[in-house]
């Protein structure tokens, strides 16, 4: 019996490696556009208005996807949902460098599709079979898409200069082909196929908390995609050297965010999780402060390292949260609420730019994120 139950964790410790392992090569394609979009421009002669097109192509697919995870992990289960993310996934970006721009869009709403799947189902997944901390073992997957993230815009500009990009892409697909394999076999939970009807979704729906973590799932990955898709675009204005380090603002904050999601889970072994909520969303208001209220490169550089530290836990905390307080229910509540972490994203960096063109100061734009964040901390001020 007590064989049967070594190998059993034994088994189970391997799916947490293949949800870890597998959030590399998602946080790169969640961010492969950014490096990608000149590189396709002069491929496909695209102008400005043709290549952003692929940025609302990706999310709107991945934004099904999101919701199809929901239904699929609801009815299905973990393993055909997890395992169709990977090979949607492989797909898109196996055939990305290869088509027409046209066919080259239908890629990028392919593997939009599989990051929708997958980055729900893999967050859920973690939280519901560790059986320690569940904000740590999230924190810890999300470490590894902050890793893949970073990595993708070093990877590409290197495989560019070398003329190996479509070597790089196609590695890239072998590798998520070949982690389905690997993790065919693996114990996904179960299929709980008599949930939704057990679901008391109208006392969900009048329940406050619900709301409570809907406006999180709304406003912080906003903030996070304000911050760090605007805070380059705020440094190069800065004169000649903000100019040459402007490129660099974006990858200091994410690589500030993956640092911190890495000690995230030694730090939640010693501090609460509503402390480090508070502690986070309070350093998250002084770090966008400090950019409100610098005028130099410095004071955007110390800004980008205090927000994306102080924001590294502050997600995969509300996602462990989120299957703590619904349990089973989660894995179809949990598609709701990625859906409008999808949303976030849309309308927070959005409204930065809508202020700073209506106004002429993009200092005045990152208002957005600050005022976001400082709801979040409000938000987190109670217990609930």
């Amino acid at each position: 019996m007590a064989s049967s139950e070594n190998s059993e964790a034994g088994r189970r410790r391997w799916l947490i490696v293949a949800g870890q392992v597998a959030f590399l090569p998602t946080g790169m394609l969640t961010t492969l556009l950014w490096p990608m979009l000149p590189i396709l421009s002069v491929r496909w002669h695209l102008s400005d208005a043709q290549a952003g097109n692929l940025f609302p192509t990706q999310f709107l697919a991945q934004l099904a996807g999101v919701l199809l995870s929901g239904v699929m992990v609801a009815r299905l289960g973990f393993r055909p949902t997890f395992l169709s993310g990977l090979l949607l996934m492989a797909g898109g970006v196996g055939t990305l460098y290869l088509w027409s721009p046209w066919l080259g869009m239908v890629s990028v709403a392919v593997y939009g599709l599989g990051l929708g799947l997958i980055i729900p189902t893999d967050n859920l997944m973690i939280a519901e079979v560790s059986t320690g901390s569940r904000a740590a073992a999230v924190s810890l997957l999300n470490f590894f898409w902050g890793v893949g993230a970073v990595l993708c815009s070093l990877l590409v500009a290197w495989a560019e200069a070398h003329r190996l990009l479509l070597v790089l892409l196609e590695s890239v697909a072998l590798f998520l082909v070949l982690l389905t394999v690997a993790a065919y076999n693996l114990p996904f939970p179960a299929a709980r196929k008599s949930t939704d009807a057990r679901i008391p979704w109208r006392e969900i729906a009048q329940n406050r908390v619900t709301w409570l973590f809907a406006a999180v799932f709304f406003f912080y990955p906003g903030t996070e995609t304000a911050v760090g898709g605007w805070i380059g675009s705020y440094a190069t204005r800065m004169g000649s050297l903000g100019a040459s380090m402007g490129a660099m603002m974006p990858a200091l904050f994410l690589g500030a965010l993956t640092a911190g999601r890495g000690a995230g889970g030694w730090l939640l072994h010693y501090v609460s999780e509503r402390q480090v909520l508070r502690a986070g969303y309070g350093l998250g208001v002084a770090g966008i402060g400090i950019l409100l209220w610098s005028s130099t490169i410095h004071g955007v550089i110390a800004s980008a390292i205090v927000t994306g530290l102080s924001f590294a836990t502050l997600y995969p905390i509300t996602v462990a949260r989120l299957s703590h307080r619904f349990g089973i229910a989660a894995r179809s509540i949990g598609a709701i609420m990625f859906a409008i972490a999808a949303l976030g994203p849309a309308v927070l960096p959005w409204l930065v730019g809508i202020v700073s063109q209506s106004t002429g100061n993009l200092r005045l734009g990152f208002v957005v994120p600050f005022a976001a964040t400082v709801i979040l901390f409000f938000i987190h001020l109670r217990d609930w």
